[in-house]
């Protein structure tokens, strides 16, 4: 690794931790109405429909929504299971056995 690789490196670990170390030595003074901090709730299932609905389906770039597309027979299984069990671990346990279940034998 030459000299000038290790300080593109350390100026990218320095911007990246002083982005991150400021806002959490500020979190704790700084104050958001209400209505915003009600709001953030809604941020992590947003993000995660965001990233999940492509994925299940458009697994190849193209609209799959029939039962032959493991992807989505797995994710309409694994929200069953995990409304029914309200417990992570079997919800996941759930979603894999039938993602790899319909990979298997279908």
């Amino acid at each position: 690794m030459t000299a000038d690789e290790c300080m593109l490196i350390a100026g990218m670990t320095a911007v990246t931790f002083g982005i991150r170390y400021f806002l959490f030595a500020l979190a704790d003074r700084i104050r958001m109405a209400p209505w915003i901090e009600a709001s953030l709730k809604f941020i992590p299932p947003a993000v995660l429909t965001a990233i999940i609905l492509p994925a299940v389906l458009l697994p190849k770039g193209d609209w799959h929504l029939s039962l032959s597309n493991p992807y989505l027979v797995a994710a309409l299984v694994t929200t069953a299971a995990g409304i029914r069990t309200r417990n992570l671990l079997a919800t996941i346990a759930v979603g894999l056995c039938a993602f790899f279940g319909h990979r298997l034998f279908l």
